[in-house]
C-alpha cells in the first residue's frame, strides 16, 4: 500500500453490483442478498450514477404495506416497482482522488454507510465503505514507523532525530526539539499518518 496520505482509490472496491434503472423491485432484493451488501448504485446509459437503492429504501414496501398514513417520500417509495421509483436521488457520491478522512466525513454527514466512487463526469469507478476506510488501520507497526522517519521527520526542521516506536498503531515520539513551538507541528504531522491509533510525546526542547 503506498505512503500516506491515501486516497479512496487505494482502498476501494473496483468491482461493484450495480442496476439499471428499470431494474424491478425483486431483481434489488435478490441482488443485495446474493452480494451481502446493503445498497446498490443505479446506473444510466454508460454508466453514471443517478441514485441509491438500499434496504431503507426497500423498507418501505413493508412499511406501509397495511396503512396510508406516514411521511409522503416513504408512501411514494412503498408503490414504487423499479429502481428509479425506489432510489435516493441524486446519489451521494466521492470521486476515486478524496482523501479517506474526506470519504468518512461524507459517510457521517449523510449517514450512509457506502458511497459510490465516480469519475469526473458521474460516471461509476467502484464502491467504498465503512469497512474499506478501515483498511489502513492494518497497516504493519513497523511501516507506519518508516514512513514516520522518513517521510514526515524528514521534512521538519529538527536537527537532532527524533525515535519513533509504534506498537498496535500507537506511535511514541522521543527526543528533543529545538523549539516549543514545534510540538504541535510535529504532532499534527504525524497524526495525519495513515493507521496511527493515537500518538504519545515524550519531548523535550532546548
Amino acid at each position: 500500500m503506498p505512503e500516506s496520505p491515501y486516497t479512496v482509490s487505494d482502498v476501494m472496491t473496483h468491482t461493484v453490483v450495480a442496476v439499471g434503472s428499470e431494474a424491478p423491485f425483486k431483481e434489488i432484493v435478490e441482488l443485495l442478498d446474493q452480494w451481502k451488501v446493503s445498497a446498490l448504485p443505479v446506473l444510466v446509459g454508460e454508466g453514471r450514477v443517478v441514485g441509491v437503492v438500499s434496504e431503507a429504501d426497500l423498507m418501505a414496501k413493508e412499511e406501509f404495506r397495511d396503512s396510508e398514513e406516514g411521511d409522503p417520500e416513504a408512501r411514494r417509495k412503498a408503490a414504487g416497482v423499479t429502481a428509479s421509483e425506489l432510489m435516493s436521488a441524486p446519489a451521494v457520491t466521492v470521486h476515486a482522488d478524496a482523501s479517506l478522512a474526506e470519504a468518512a466525513r461524507i459517510m457521517a454527514r449523510r449517514h450512509v454507510k457506502r458511497l459510490p466512487v465516480v469519475d469526473g463526469v458521474g460516471l461509476l469507478q467502484g464502491v467504498v465503505s465503512r469497512s474499506d476506510l478501515l483498511k489502513v488501520f492494518l497497516r504493519d507497526d513497523e511501516e507506519i514507523a518508516e514512513e514516520i522517519r522518513h517521510g514526515v521527520l524528514g521534512q521538519l526542521p529538527v536537527t537532532s532525530p527524533l525515535t519513533v516506536s509504534v506498537s498496535e498503531g500507537v506511535v511514541t515520539l522521543g527526543g528533543a526539539l529545538p523549539d516549543r513551538t514545534l510540538v504541535p507541528v510535529v504532532a499534527r504531522a504525524v497524526r495525519a499518518v495513515e493507521g496511527v491509533v493515537d500518538i504519545r510525546l515524550d519531548l523535550t526542547h532546548r
